[in-house]
């Protein structure tokens, strides 16, 4: 029997999510074609879709591919340019049911390469229920001389981490993503430097990655990381996912990790902290403005799929508001606004709404067909500076060195900001 193959990103929700899609899919339009899920890692995902040109040569009909990749998977001509079948059949209240914020990166070379599936910025997760004791507010004014609040600066962060670190109770101060995977460290290390007022990009619009900035980016985080008194001893084998779930599970005061997953710990079973989390924007040096990162999933359609019109159909049913919505529930992130200002979803959700906040602070990494490339370099570099003791000025100058002879030839894509 004929099958369509879809690539997921391996993580529950979306795998529940995607399955009930299809069954109600089929169900309302009288299908008998199986759908064969297959969950995939982060690098896996990139490999066999792009690397292997699985998409191109008809292995996947459909995949997740984050923004991280689009321009990549464009320039390999391994998803299928969407703007005729939007045109001639558009997502329910396309563009508009969606912040322009989840519409720009998946557009290029004037056409649209995907839909948005999942999403949720980067933001500071915290214990509400730990920052609003009254007991804890007074030990930690006690011992720091001021108010106990969700940290404005690097300092405070660190300070609080520190407060609320206890082994004993199986609790510690933050938790951090350091699985050396190509992203979140990288994303990690761009979240410092642009909260220091820095940018990933000079004045010719050249990555450029050895300055002051990076440099005392580079140093804090390796510092905050390594500190056994603050942080949770596992973050070096936690990718993500991981962080996320050590947070479910009670495990930290704070985190820095994707929106997805403090919606994930008000909705999963397993999570011993429903009703006690809150998410507020990232701290900064003083006199820097706070930063978030934008990098979201799209559903994708593979260019050598021969499946196409079935799978845009498909896409069309699994972005429709009831679609997103479910995908909410599961415990992913919803991409429509509608989602975001769901009553039923802000009751089950308190902080929901808050994501149009974080997209209003929400930068973009390079869109430049070396940028994989280029994070596997940071991502190298950040990992010295955590295991070794090599000077982070020297790192940076090293990793910029090979960032350049990368960079010969290339072009960045118009749409940067960052």
């Amino acid at each position: 029997m004929e099958k369509i193959r879809i690539a997921v990103r391996k993580f529950d929700p979306f795998e529940s999510t995607l399955q009930k899609l299809w069954d109600a899919f089929c169900l309302q339009n009288n299908i008998k074609m199986e759908a064969e899920m297959i969950p995939l890692e982060l690098h896996d995902l990139y490999e066999t879709t792009i690397s292997e040109k699985g998409l191109k040569e008809g292995k996947w009909d459909i995949a997740h591919i984050n923004t991280d990749w689009i321009f990549d998977a464009v320039n390999e001509n391994a998803v299928l340019n969407l703007f005729s079948l939007i045109g001639e059949n558009p997502p329910e209240n396309y563009p508009f049911g969606w912040h322009k914020s989840l519409l720009h990166l998946q557009k290029l070379s004037n056409g649209i390469y995907g839909l948005p599936f999942h999403d949720g910025p980067e933001c500071l997760i915290y214990r509400k229920d730990l920052f609003e004791n009254e007991t804890e507010k007074e030990n930690f004014k006690n011992q720091f001389g001021y108010e106990l609040s969700t940290p404005k600066t690097w300092q405070e962060f660190a300070e609080i981490a520190t407060f609320f670190n206890r082994p004993e109770q199986n609790l510690y101060g933050a938790v951090f993503a350091n699985y050396p995977d190509g992203h979140n460290m990288v994303f990690d290390f761009c979240l410092q430097l642009w909260t220091r007022g820095g940018s990933l990009l000079n004045k010719k619009n050249q990555i450029d990655i050895h300055n002051e900035a990076a440099i005392k980016a580079l140093e804090f985080y390796r510092k905050m990381v390594n500190d056994k008194n603050a942080v949770h001893p596992k973050s070096r084998e936690f990718g993500s996912v991981e962080a996320g779930l050590a947070f479910a599970q009670g495990q930290a005061a704070m985190a820095i990790n994707w929106f997805g997953f403090a919606s994930m710990a008000e909705v999963i079973e397993e999570s011993k902290v429903k009703g006690k989390i809150d998410i507020t924007s990232l701290p900064s040096d003083p006199g820097y403005k706070t930063a978030s990162l934008n990098v979201y999933w799209l559903y994708t359609i593979g260019s050598g799929s021969k499946h196409q019109k079935l799978a845009y159909v498909f896409l069309r049913f699994a972005t429709t508001p009831e679609s997103d919505k479910l995908l909410t529930t599961e415990g992913g992130i919803g991409c429509r606004k509608s989602t975001w200002k769901d009553e039923e979803i802000n009751t089950l959700i308190p902080f929901y709404h808050k994501l149009e906040m974080l997209h209003e602070n929400a930068l973009t990494l390079p869109q430049t067909p070396i940028w994989p490339k280029v994070a596997e370099l940071i991502d190298g570099a950040v990992l010295k500076a955590i295991e070794t003791d090599i000077s982070s000025e020297i790192l940076l100058k090293e990793t910029q060195e090979k960032i350049s002879k990368l960079s010969q030839g290339t072009t960045l894509h118009s749409s940067v900001r960052n």
